[in-house]
This record gives C-alpha cells, structure tokens and sequence, in this order.
C-alpha cells in the first residue's frame, strides 16, 4: 500500500482526504523533512513542530486562493511539500532549487517572499485592505511565531488591525509557553465551543434583543465583562482583546481535530481573529525535540540517531574567535557589556552570557532596541558590543545613524554574516553592510582578512572613543591562523602592504583580501608583477599608503565581498577623483541585484568573484 503522501500535490488533494488519515499524512511529512534535511541541512527544529498546523490550515481554508503568509517562513517546510513541490524539496536550499523560505516564483501559494521576522503581520493587513477596497472575498492569515511578538513592526500591525477592525487572522505558532495539560484543553474546548457559527448567532441574536428591552444594554455590558474576566483567568489573551482581537485559545497545535474545528468555526468571522496555538519545537523527532536550538538550523546529519559529523579539527568559525575574544577582554574590563537580537549562540556569545549575565542583553527580535539600547549604556560610560547579523543590522539603520553615530558614541557593532551566507539566500545575505555603514558620518569600518586579525580589530575597536566602529566578517571557519594568546591592537587607519609589484596593484578587503593572494601567485606565473594590500579600514581609507601605490602600479583591481555600489571600491575611486589622480580602476562586488542561494563558492563564480574571473579581469584590465 502506498504512502497518503504520495497522493497529494496540492492543497486540493489534501481537502479531498479523510480527516481520519491526517494523523498519518502528518508522520509521513515529518519522515520526508528529517530526511531531506540530513542531507541538505536547513531550519528542522522548527519545520517539525509546524507540519499539523500546515496541514489543518491547508485543509480549512481555500489556498491558494486564500492567503498564507508564514512569518519567516523557516517553518514552512510541510507548506512546501503540501503545495506541489514535494518532488523538488531534495533540491531544498541548493543552487537553482528550492529557497529555504517563502518565493513568489516558487509557487501560488506563496503570497510574499519571506525572510526576516516581523513582516507577515503588516503585508497580511497590507492584502487585508486592498481585498476590502477592491471588493474580493478571500482571507487573509498570518502565521507568526512567538517570538515575532518582540519585533516592534508586529505590534504595530496589530494596533492598526484592531483599530481598524480589519478581516485578518492572526495564528499565534507559541513553541516556548508552558501550559499545563488541564487549562489547554479547557480553553481548546471553550474555544471551539465559542467559534462555532451556532454560538456566533446566539450571541448577536442575544445582544440585538438585549438592546431592544429596558435595561438590556446594561446586562449586556455585564455578560461582556464576565466574559473578559474569565478569558483573562483561563488564557492569556486579555492583551489581544484589549489590541481588538478576538482571542482563540491556547489550543494543542498538534491535535488536528481541535485546529480543523477551530480553523472552520474561525473562517466565518468577520473581523481580527487571533487564535494561539502551542506546539513544540522538533516535534516527533527525539533528537530535535531534546535540542530544539542545535536542529534550528544545521548541516548534513545523521538521521539514524541525529549525530552531528565531528568537526575534525577544523579552524574555529568567525563568531566562536569572536565570543572567545571578548569574553577574554571583558575578564579584565568590567565596563564591556554585550548586546544581541535573539542570536546568543548564533553570534558566538553564549559562554559571554553565562560568565557574565549581568553585563549581556538580549533584547529578542527587536534589532532598534539592541542599537538604541547600546546607546544608553555608552551614554554612560560603558563600552557596549552590539553583535548582529549583517542582514538583520540593516533594519536598525536609523537608530545606527540618529542614536550612536550623531552623537559619535564610542559603540562597536560586530557584524556577523557579512559578505555571502550561502544557503539561507538573498534575505540573508550580507552584501549592503560596507556601502551603509560607509555612508554614516563618525563611523569607522573595518574588515579583517583572518581570524587573528579580527581579534586585534576588537582590540582596537574598543580602545576607540571617539565615535562607533563596525567590524564586518563572514560566515563559516577561519584559515587556520594561530590565534593571539593576547591580542594586540593595529594602527588606527593603517592598511597592511602584502606585496609590491609594478604592474596591477590588488586593493583587497576582509574575505576577498586570501583571493586575491591567490590570484596574486597565478599572475606571477603568468609573467604578471602584482601588489596586493590588506585595506584593513574601509572609513577611514589609508590615504597615503594607498595612493603611493596606486603611483607605482600601472593599473588598480579592487576586490570586496559587498554589493559595488557605495563600497570599498567605490571608496577608492573616490579618492583618486578626489586627488585629481587619473588610473585606470576596476572594482569587482557583487551585482546591484539580490543574490540566489546556493554554496558559498558557486555563487562567487557566478557573480564574478571567483578566482579564474579575478585573473582573467585582471589580464583584461592590463590588456
């Protein structure tokens, strides 16, 4: 007998099974996605713990015409296989397959291309309105995690929701609160009881009769209070109520029976909708159920037992330098604290909050208050760390600008992930962080080309007091480079001469300074005398060293892992424009385009970073 799964490839199939075989439809889905994603890596913990919710939202509503935007979309791995894209889920996260998240050009059934947390709850209200104005007749749903509640920009949509009264439902996906087995089923029951269509008439017949006899608008307002009171005592939905929302739970997010009834009742109101459901991170998979925060995000494993490969003596990754670094420099300093967004171990600083939890901040996806935060605690003399992934720094801008860098504050912002992250794709990136933090005055930028030298930028960062500075460095594991027993800071502003030549001069920063190197010696062979520089600084620019090169080379190759509009390269060219000093420059980045997923190394060669491209420009530019 074959499996259900392989009968559905689409949601109308699966509206066309018996209830009685989802249980099992939702055992064959978790089989499919641990197996995968052993194989390819990508978001399991979280996947596993939403596919009954996949399944009863697909069952319930008509999808695709029916909008699903699921917050992140890091979750939506059983969305994908229910949605005819179960034959191309083993390409989940390769180059030219699947996107890890939500892509508009994947299917109809992504309403939104999703990435960051916080989004689906304004673009939901956003489709929500243009329905009511256009006259269609569709619903709106939003799937968010509980953790979307910290992002400012989700509250701010729930405000506008419910006073607006807008015909939206919110699915509150809660894997973090406990509730004890006795209220959950007491509220799932009330819940379902209080959405069905019988119970929704009763009680606008009730309250029209109320409002027709003497004295029955203020028994009404009574039963209203009674009602508010009791939901205030058996859930915890008193807030959303008082934002407009009617509050549906807490329900079991792995019963079907409660979601499906729930969902169906839920589709004839009219008005914002709010229903809470719990489930439980990694669910039906015992190793990710242990350790829902190692299966968040992983690489290949062992589905069998769900052992992780040994990294085999592997250099440390860049953030692991990092946390071990500071938390060595603040054993000895009391005034460093440290700051993050929901991203302890992701940044590397776990063991900083263990040793020192008084002096770490994690404000939960909430980048503004991390950035506005640290503001506060330089204004007082401390000297915070601000450690954010490249992509999720660029929506503090406004605070890096009006907060720190206006009142030139001494903060240092390490910025995770820059440059190519690979699989996780273009909302992940982090390719804009050179041009943005350029641009800000009083800001200084910097970029190591290993992970010994971005010890010694902490080094000097913090030694800086006059005004911020950013260091920006990738993602993955070092060159194997000894680390400093005590790091040591470099000269404020100075760049690092590699090697000299005659001919091209290699102007490098950060990730790409290793590859050009490597170019370096290809072009040596080739009959080539190159210089290669270490720029260091990207603000401010090592104007001397730089330009005195540029004198004694015939032509200039710049080389960053940043889009080229506004960056390091842009940075050069502007100097010599500014010096009146006319060379002959190419700057290699990356395209003004947003970059696909896809392994580290495939998307340099296709952007033009890799290393046959780089000689080959550089015998272009030499002619």
């Amino acid at each position: 007998m074959g499996r259900i799964l392989d009968g559905i490839n689409s949601a109308e199939d699966l509206r066309r099974l018996p209830r009685e075989s989802l249980p099992q439809l939702a055992q064959e889905i978790r089989e499919e996605i641990i197996q995968v994603v052993s194989e390819r890596g990508g978001h399991l913990a979280s996947s596993l713990g939403a596919v009954e919710l996949a399944i009863a939202v697909h069952y319930c509503f008509d999808t695709p015409r029916d909008r699903v935007l699921w917050d992140v979309g890091h979750q939506a791995y059983a969305h994908k296989i229910l949605t005819g894209r179960r034959d191309l889920f083993p390409t989940l996260r390769q180059y030219g397959g699947l996107s890890g998240f939500l892509r508009r050009q994947e299917s109809p059934y992504d309403p939104y291309d999703s990435g960051h947390s916080g989004s689906a709850l304004p673009i939901a209200l956003g489709m929500a309105e243009a329905r009511d104005l256009k006259g269609e007749d569709y619903r709106v749903i939003a799937i968010v995690g509980d953790g979307t509640l910290s992002t400012g920009v989700a509250f701010e949509a729930l405000n506008c929701a419910g006073a607006w009264k807008s015909d939206i439902i919110v699915i509150l996906n809660d894997n973090e609160m406990s509730i004890s087995k006795t209220v959950g089923a007491i509220s799932a029951y009330l819940s379902r009881i209080m959405t069905g269509q019988w119970a929704t008439r009763l009680r606008e017949d009730v309250k029209q009769l109320l409002h027709e006899v003497p004295g029955g608008k203020k028994l009404f307002r009574l039963m209203k209070v009674t009602e508010e009171v009791l939901k205030g005592v058996f859930s915890p939905g008193l807030l959303f109520e008082e934002l407009g929302f009617k509050y549906l739970g807490p329900l079991d997010g792995h019963n079907l029976d409660h979601l499906i009834e729930t969902f169906k009742n839920v589709r004839h109101l009219r008005r914002p909708v709010l229903v809470h459901v719990i489930t439980k991170k990694g669910k039906g998979y015992a190793p990710a159920e242990k350790d829902p925060t190692t299966f968040h995000g992983v690489g290949r494993f062992d589905s069998e037992n769900g052992i992780l490969p040994e990294p085999d003596g592997l250099p440390p990754t860049y953030s692991e330098v990092f946390g071990r670094t500071l938390l060595q420099l603040a054993s000895k300093d009391p005034e460093i604290v440290a700051i993050t967004a929901a991203m302890p171990q992701g940044t590397g600083l776990h063991d900083f909050s263990k040793r020192f939890p008084e002096r770490f901040f994690d404000v939960g996806i909430a980048e503004q208050t991390a950035v506005s935060l640290s503001a506060g605690l330089a204004l007082c003399g401390l000297k915070p760390v601000v450690a954010i992934y490249s992509a999720f720094l660029q929506r503090a801008f406004d605070q890096i600008v009006e907060e720190v860098a206006l009142e030139k504050l001494p903060v240092l912002f390490c910025v995770d992930r820059a440059g190519i992250v690979g699989e996780d794709g273009p909302t992940h990136h982090g390719l804009l962080d050179l041009s943005y933090l350029r641009a800000i005055p009083n800001f200084t930028v910097m970029a190591p080309k290993d992970e010994a030298e971005l010890q010694s930028m902490i080094v000097t960062a913090l030694s800086h007091r006059n005004g911020p500075s950013a260091i920006r460095y990738p993602k993955g594991r070092g060159y194997g480079v000894p680390l400093q027993e005590e790091p040591h800071p470099i000269e404020w502003g100075k760049s690092e001469v590699l090697k000299v030549g005659s001919d091209l001069l290699i102007l490098a920063i950060g990730s790409m300074v290793h590859r050009a190197l490597q170019a370096c010696d290809i072009l040596q062979q080739k009959g080539v005398s190159p210089g290669v520089v270490n720029a260091r600084f990207v603000k401010p620019l090592d104007e001397e060293t730089i330009l005195d090169l540029v004198a004694s080379h015939r032509v200039v190759l710049t080389l960053e892992e940043n889009v080229v509009e506004g960056g390091f390269g842009s940075g050069i060219l502007e100097l010599l424009s500014r010096k009146g000093i006319p060379k002959k420059v190419r700057c290699l980045g990356f395209p003004s385009r947003f970059i696909e997923h896809g392994r580290r190394e495939e998307l340099l060669e296709s952007c033009g970073l890799g290393l046959k491209t780089i000689v080959k420009q550089a015998l272009e530019l030499l002619g």
